[in-house]
């Protein structure tokens, strides 16, 4: 597996990495023993970037099952903790109106800690704000995280879903390694912070690099889903952007079986063509699907497919990423 920087602070991973949100929630039930099977063929592989978060092993008012996520990958990597990087995320809280967000100092603390008895580490390798908290200045933040590497508890500072003015200023207090947000062939919109992530020298980990599954070939109507899976009511799913998706994943898979690669290669190799500032972290519970998501990093393409990619896809997938009103604009 290739090996890519991210960011100016020396943080190293391999080229694809591995996301664990959908071991435990929005993809409809879990499955213990396949996530940990999942995640131990990853490091097999080669992957050495794994991605959770303290808000995946929730429940209850999403009806989701109360599986910890953390301490699910703590477990996986084990025996080869001091080969991987594992990186978690602060940042929300569960309020009697269901989800909230919290990013004060004393929380990412608390959350922290937690988060190292739960991946049964001494250190986490990178600390994401999952979600800007317009409730509290983005310096308290970033000087509670530098706290947090100041004390060894923390390796390298990130950001999920934060515009340019919110990535100045944190990284001013404490410089940001990484910014992680959703990056596909669907969703294209990060490709306007790429001048800051240049200006900064701050990495890009693109989360659900595979449009949620629909860049698979494998994506069905949104009913027949299981009711706790998000693609129950993700807009690309719904009718008419549906039908416009199914075909555009097929004139992919057919650009794909060209060069004998599948359209979640395809789409994968697209993704490190964008720049080496980038890497994918798409999640699975199949070992069988890291095998094929790996080996996505050894395809090169040329110009002449990337003009292709573009004349199918111009600028993006049908349908917006999240339903009106669910993520915030980008500060």
């Amino acid at each position: 597996m290739h090996q890519r920087t991210l960011g100016s602070q020396g943080l190293k991973v391999s080229a694809i990495g591995y996301g664990s949100m959908g071991l435990t929630m929005a993809y409809g039930p879990s499955d213990v023993e396949a996530g940990l099977a999942a995640i131990r063929r990853a490091h097999d592989l080669g992957v050495t970037f794994f991605d959770t978060a303290e808000i995946y092993g929730w429940g209850g008012a999403y009806g989701w099952e109360d599986n910890n996520n953390e301490a699910l990958l703590g477990r996986a990597v084990k025996d080869f903790r001091d080969e991987v990087v594992l990186a978690t995320k602060f940042g929300f809280q569960r309020t009697e109106q269901g989800l909230g967000l919290n990013s004060r100092p004393d929380n990412i603390r608390r959350v922290a800690d937690n988060s190292l008895r739960y991946l049964d580490t001494d250190h986490i390798d990178v600390l994401y704000q999952h979600r800007v908290d317009p409730d509290v200045p983005i310096e308290d933040v970033a000087g509670a995280v530098k706290e947090l590497i100041d004390a060894g508890k923390v390796r390298h500072f990130g950001l999920s879903e934060a515009g340019p003015e919110t990535m100045r200023r944190a990284h001013a207090v404490q410089p940001v390694s990484v910014l992680q947000t959703e990056y596909s062939l669907f969703e294209r919109d990060v490709e306007q912070l790429f001048p800051t992530l240049a200006e900064l020298g701050i990495g890009l980990v693109a989360y659900s690099p595979l449009g949620r599954g629909f860049i698979t070939g494998a994506a069905k109507p949104a009913a027949e889903y299981d009711s706790t899976d998000m693609r129950t009511f993700d807009p690309r799913w719904q009718p008419g952007n549906f039908e416009r998706n199914v075909a555009a994943v097929e004139q992919l898979a057919e650009l794909g079986k060209a060069k004998g690669a599948t359209v979640s290669q395809l789409a994968l190799a697209w993704l490190l063509a964008q720049g080496e500032h980038i890497v994918p972290i798409p999640g699975t519970r199949s070992a069988a699907r890291i095998e094929e998501n790996t080996a996505a990093a050894d395809i090169t393409l040329t110009e002449a497919d990337l003009a292709a990619i573009r004349e199918i896809l111009p600028h993006g997938g049908f349908g917006a990423r999240y339903r009106e009103g669910e993520v915030p604009t980008w500060t």
